[in-house]
């Protein structure tokens, strides 16, 4: 077995001397400056040198024996696998904390991290559990995440990990926890420990369905709590300092051997949120956390009513006389995560899908003006130049096109949406962009190639995307998950990018997410030995026939 180190417990530097697990995005020195998160050096390049590969995986996917994907070893071997395989980026989804529904899409926190992800074999080597207690996880499946059973079992052991912590963790781990909460108390800490606090209180009910004296933060409430649940509050700092500790370690082991990381930042908070809820003026809600409007799309390829998905809209008016203050500190975390961070819905930026809060569909939504240039100028001004990519999917008109092109903002060519396109030529697909075979809310190749009960697509159009994908790629109908990738890989798009579903090539029996739908998703994980040396050096073999080195 591969043993890896688990003893550093500082801070972890990157080349522009910011700490990975310190979340913060003010320096101590002075409240009102952000922290830059890109050197001049880096700033010129947000996509990789050359033409590099890559693979798109949760972390929840990942194979391990506690029930669901996380940030230790697990992590680490993938990233090994990734160095044998020639991929030099790895993609994954948002890493916040998930509620009913587990889509990572739909976070109880934008800061916050997702306590699930947090790797249980740590915790014993660290002593804050013992192997004994954590059988109950073990016996959960290994082939897929089983929610319901994970949640409580996992909580319970961070909390007795948590409430060891002080007595147990050695002193160099515990002096930076004390840092960690010092830099992130007040920009989002504190308020987050007080959220799940209630949220618990109240049976897991949104926010604006608590008590009234907590919906609108009276002070002398809040006191109350802080005093009578301070043990729980510290708690949860410590929990989410041991998801930050572990995730600095496993980007600094990734960022040694070549690999960058690549986030994903939804557009939309969730209103049952601890952003929302300690912060309601950035929203448009009123005084009891009711929106006047929520956001969706129109109809689409995924579904005929469109999607509506909920989130409250911004008050934007009121972000742009903060000059995007809080944009600024939600973009430089997700940095701290990643070296490159997707903006899921970038067009919201340009003009956004607004629909009557008391509407069933989305239908009934019209577009509304977004903030434009002023947002990523204002991040600019704060951050240095911004590590983004745009999610420019949908209804991308040339307005959205030129927002994206004059922010110099990479974007997304996603083939399972494109290869029908009469117009589409490989040969068209810019530099300035990711190739995609597909993403998270695509059936895999495989599966899409073959249509599914899932499928919106009637029989004729499935044939016609057929035809079309094996004159586009030039392959064989058993050997379409490959072909797609070598037709990404063969693009000028300097970073391509398949699902690890296609490079196995995987049926939909592995999908991932179907959009519209609340139950079933996010499930997903790849096996122990699935991944094989054979399969290993075939995909090594079709990144080097690409050009697509990488790089060290």
């Amino acid at each position: 077995m591969h043993t890896y180190s688990m003893d550093e417990y500082v801070c972890i530097a990157l080349p522009d001397n910011r700490p990975v697990i310190s979340v913060r995005t003010r320096s101590n020195a002075d409240s009102s400056q952000q922290q830059r998160i890109m050197t001049s050096a880096e700033s010129e390049n947000v996509l990789p040198p050359g033409r590099q590969a890559g693979v798109c995986l949760h972390i929840t996917s990942l194979p391990g024996p506690y029930g669901i994907g996380e940030i230790g070893e697990s992590a680490f071997r993938f990233i090994d696998a990734m160095r044998e395989m020639h991929l030099g980026v790895w993609q994954f989804l948002p890493t916040g904390p998930t509620a009913y529904g587990d889509s990572p899409y739909q976070p109880l926190s934008t800061f916050a991290g997702n306590e699930l992800l947090i790797d249980v074999r740590d915790l014993i080597d660290k002593g804050l559990l013992d192997k004994e207690e954590a059988q109950e996880l073990a016996a959960l499946p290994h082939d897929f995440v089983d929610y319901g059973a994970l949640i409580p079992i996992k909580n319970r052991l961070l909390r007795l990990a948590a409430g060891r912590f002080e007595e147990r963790a050695a002193p160099d781990l515990k002096t930076a926890c004390d840092r960690f909460v010092a830099d992130n108390n007040q920009l989002w800490l504190h308020d987050y420990a007080l959220y799940r606090i209630l949220k618990t209180q109240h049976g897991e009910r949104p926010w604006p369905e608590w008590a009234p004296q907590y919906v609108h933060r009276d002070p002398d409430a809040i006191h109350e709590l802080e005093h009578s649940a301070d043990t729980q509050i510290a708690d949860i700092k410590v929990i989410q300092f041991l998801f930050f500790e572990q995730w600095g370690r496993m980007r600094q082991y990734a960022n040694n051997r070549g690999v960058r990381l690549f986030g994903d930042m939804p557009i939309c908070i969730a209103l049952d949120s601890a952003d929302a809820w300690a912060h309601p003026e950035i929203l448009r809600i009123d005084a009891d956390g009711r929106p006047e409007a929520v956001a969706g799309v129109p109809p689409d390829y995924f579904s005929e009513d469109g999607q509506l998905w909920g989130n409250p809209l911004y008050d934007w008016e009121q972000h742009a006389r903060s000059n995007y203050s809080w944009w600024a500190e939600r973009l430089s975390a997700s940095a701290n995560l990643a070296d490159m961070v997707r903006i899921d819905h970038f067009r919201g930026f340009e003009a956004y899908w607004s629909v009557p809060a008391d509407s069933e569909t989305a239908k009934t939504g019209t577009w509304e003006p977004g903030p434009g240039d002023a947002i990523f100028d204002a991040m600019r001004d704060a951050l240095g130049n911004l590590p983004i990519v745009a999610e420019d999917l949908g209804v991308i008109t040339p307005a959205v096109d030129a927002l994206r092109e004059r922010h110099n903002i990479p974007g997304m060519v996603v083939l399972q949406f494109d290869v029908a396109d009469e117009d589409f030529d490989l040969l068209n697909v810019t530099a300035n962009s990711v190739c995609y075979t597909g993403t998270h809310d695509n059936d895999t190749t495989m599966g899409w190639f073959r249509g599914s009960p899932a499928d919106m697509r009637s029989e004729s159009e499935i044939r016609e995307t057929q035809q079309a994908a094996l004159q586009i790629t030039g392959g064989q109908p058993d050997t379409i998950s490959t072909d797609m990738i070598r037709a990404a890989f063969s693009t000028d798009a300097k970073l391509a990018i398949a699902p690890l579903q296609d490079y196995l090539g995987l049926g939909s029996e592995a999908r991932v997410n179907v959009p519209g739908t609340s139950s079933n998703n996010w499930r997903w994980r790849f096996r122990d030995g699935q991944l094989t040396s054979g399969i290993r050096g075939q995909i090594a073999k079709l990144v080097d026939e690409s050009g697509r080195s990488l790089q060290n």
